[in-house]
């Protein structure tokens, strides 16, 4: 994701020229720099002279993951090292609130800027951290953050109920969504697919893919001025290259994940695909959905999470510790 605004300068439609250069970096301020990120990796601090250096954005992405890698568990630093976009902080990686802070604070000394919660409340994945950042150092608006949506509140606004509904939750942006769902073997219909040898089929695997555009049409934010698809009026209408590429059976978790190729009323043609982990699944180059509009309504809102407390006193941290991210920050 953050790949695709490192190639475009234009970012929700504003034009901005990339730094030509940074601000003066002394060779005690590369001491200072190289002092504070002294935990991470070689990679990571060269990458972060090079910018403080040049003020060239590339290698900024390398920074970010590097901290983050920094300040995971050991047994999940293969995942960020591999850059997967979909990967969450708090349910993947286990981070929490006052790690998220530490992470805030250093990716700040850094990159020499300032993050506020505000910014924050919505960046649940890699991909969302990467972009943001990119974009605060571009001096261009972030995008539109994406939004997390629980079973509870798939389920109530999905024509498609249980038992054939196939997310478990799901991230809705401006221009793509993901979504997982886990096999566990009590689906009706491996009970017959195959005989003592459960396989998830392709068709239901399509399926998925089609439930997320449905949802993506629902909760996206892409009809007109003061309307919004209609979930009584969208139904599959074709698919095109589609390849299947590996077998997913109990246990496996699906990730997800479309993107609108064509959005015109009455027709949405977008293009998806499912992993396992690392590995590809199912390709989709093209599901096309037909659907119609109706008058906005109201969505129903989950639960909020609550707020962490603050502990009593965190003195290893500078002053801006003082802000504590929630769960639902990150």
């Amino acid at each position: 994701m953050a790949e695709d605004v490192h190639k475009n300068p234009e970012v929700n439609g504003s034009k901005q020229p990339f730094p030509t250069s940074a601000k003066s970096f002394t060779a005690e301020d590369e001491a200072a720099l190289t002092e504070a990120l002294k935990r991470c990796s070689p990679a990571t601090i060269e990458a972060a002279v090079k910018f403080r250096k040049t003020g060239d954005p590339t290698p900024v992405p390398t920074v970010v993951i590097g901290i983050i890698e920094r300040f995971a568990e050991p047994d999940q630093r293969a995942r960020l090292r591999v850059a997967d976009d979909d990967l969450r902080l708090i349910e993947d990686l286990g981070i929490d609130s006052l790690t998220m802070m530490e992470i805030v604070i250093l990716v700040e000394d850094a990159l020499q800027m300032s993050i506020n919660n505000d910014e924050l409340r919505n960046l649940r994945t890699l991909g969302d951290i990467k972009i943001f950042i990119d974009c605060k150092v571009r001096g261009l608006p972030p995008p539109k953050p994406s939004r997390f949506l629980p079973i509870e509140h798939i389920g109530a606004v999905m024509p498609i109920q249980p038992p054939f509904l196939f997310l478990n939750e799901a991230t809705i942006g401006s221009s793509s969504a993901s979504a997982k769902y886990k096999i566990t073997g009590d689906e009706f219909f491996l009970k017959g697919h195959f005989k003592d040898n459960p396989v998830m089929p392709a068709s239901i695997m399509l399926e998925a893919i089609g439930q997320l555009a449905v949802l993506f049409l629902i909760e996206g934010g892409h009809g007109e001025e003061g309307k919004q698809a209609d979930p009584q009026t969208i139904y599959f209408t074709g698919c095109e290259g589609v390849r299947a590429h590996r077998i997913c059976k109990p246990g496996d978790t699906l990730t997800i994940s479309i993107k609108p190729k064509r959005l015109k009323m009455p027709l949405a043609t977008i293009e998806g695909q499912i992993r396992v982990g690392q590995e590809k699944a199912v390709y989709v180059e093209e599901i096309t959905l037909t659907y119609g509009f109706r008058e906005a309504v109201a969505q129903p809102v989950p639960a909020a999470v609550p707020e962490v407390a603050a502990p009593k006193a965190v003195h290893s941290l500078p002053a801006a510790a003082a802000r504590i991210i929630s769960p639902a920050a990150v």
